[in-house]
Order: C-alpha cells, then sequence, then structure tokens
C-alpha cells in the first residue's frame, strides 16, 4: 500500500475511535444524571433500588404538613395511592396542601427521602388588577 493512503486511513480511524470515544462518553454522562419521575401509584408497581434518585409528583395531601424544627413531613398523593415524605429545609413559597408537588430524592422503604421540594402553580394565571387613576 501506497504511504499517501496508509496515512488517510490511520487518520479516518484516528477521528472515527475519537468520536465514538466522546459520543460514548456523553451518553454515559446523561445516562448517569437522569432522574425519573413516578407517581405514588407507579411507585407502589416498581421495584425501586434506595441508591436510585428519582422524582415523585403528585399533590400535597390536605392535612398532611408537619413541621418539626427544619424537618418537614407530608405525604403525597395521586389520589390512588400515597407516599410519606420528608425533607430538611426551606419550601418553596408555592407549597401548600391541596398544591401540586414535584420531589426529588431516594424511597427509603416506604418513606421518601427528599433533597429538593419544587412547588408547582396552577396554569390558570391571572395578573393582579390594575388600577389607573384618572384625576384630570
Amino acid at each position: 500500500m501506497n504511504s499517501i493512503r496508509k496515512k488517510r486511513i490511520y487518520s479516518i480511524l484516528f477521528v472515527l475511535f475519537f468520536s465514538v470515544s466522546g459520543v460514548s462518553l456523553i451518553l454515559y454522562s446523561l445516562n448517569s444524571n437522569l432522574d425519573y419521575f413516578f407517581t405514588p401509584t407507579e411507585l407502589q408497581n416498581q421495584e425501586i433500588p434506595a441508591d436510585k434518585r428519582i422524582k415523585v409528583g403528585g399533590m400535597v395531601l390536605e392535612g398532611s404538613i408537619k413541621r418539626e424544627s427544619s424537618d418537614i413531613y407530608f405525604v403525597v398523593t395521586d389520589y390512588e395511592n400515597s407516599i410519606n415524605v420528608v425533607y430538611e429545609g426551606i419550601v418553596p413559597d408555592l407549597f401548600k396542601e391541596d398544591s401540586g408537588v414535584v420531589v426529588l430524592g431516594f424511597l427509603d422503604g416506604e418513606t421518601f427521602i427528599a433533597e429538593e421540594v419544587l412547588a408547582k402553580h396552577d396554569e390558570n394565571y391571572m395578573p393582579p388588577s390594575i388600577k389607573i387613576n384618572n384625576d384630570s
């Protein structure tokens, strides 16, 4: 084989090897940072390892919020099943009973240990009424 062809083949193989390596690293990185979303009913039907970080979404059950020092205990429900949640920290301003919530954390038996609480608002946003004074 001629030396120009060898150089060309080696260059193509070099570029192809590093392209495959780069794509593999990107896909591995994306997979390790992936958080799966479940409802309380789906959690009842799944076997999830304790070291797997997941998101659980639903509504905060009315009358379930209890505060003890910096810990907050509440129940997330999808009106079929529910799960107890423990969170240590400050919750968002929109967090309240009968409101949508998404919690990120780990499942520990029957209790969900939350690392982050995201409160959801309803889609019906109405801006505050604007009062215009015509003092002319």
